[in-house]
């Protein structure tokens, strides 16, 4: 299922997706940052306004703005079964 990272919750992994129409003022960031395209990420914790979002991916911890979030776009894995 496609979202945007900020609207995940802690616990929740995903995989990066690609980048929303109109964020490349943070793409090029992003990506320096190691936010491919099929990186894989989970989603560590959420302060209580949203900002920032805290990930772990490629075995570090990244925390985000919410305006950085917002530009990613993402597949959530089923944490299901």
């Amino acid at each position: 299922m496609t979202e945007i990272l900020k609207e995940m919750a802690p616990g929740d992994k995903g995989r990066v997706r690609g980048y929303t129409p109109g964020s490349s003022a943070y793409r090029k960031r992003l990506l320096a940052m190691g936010l491919t395209q099929g990186t894989e990420f989970t989603v560590k914790r959420v302060a209580p306004m949203g900002d920032p979002v805290e990930i772990e991916v490629r075995g570090f911890a990244l925390s985000l703005r919410k305006d950085e979030a917002s530009a990613l776009m993402v597949d959530k894995e089923d944490n299901h079964g």
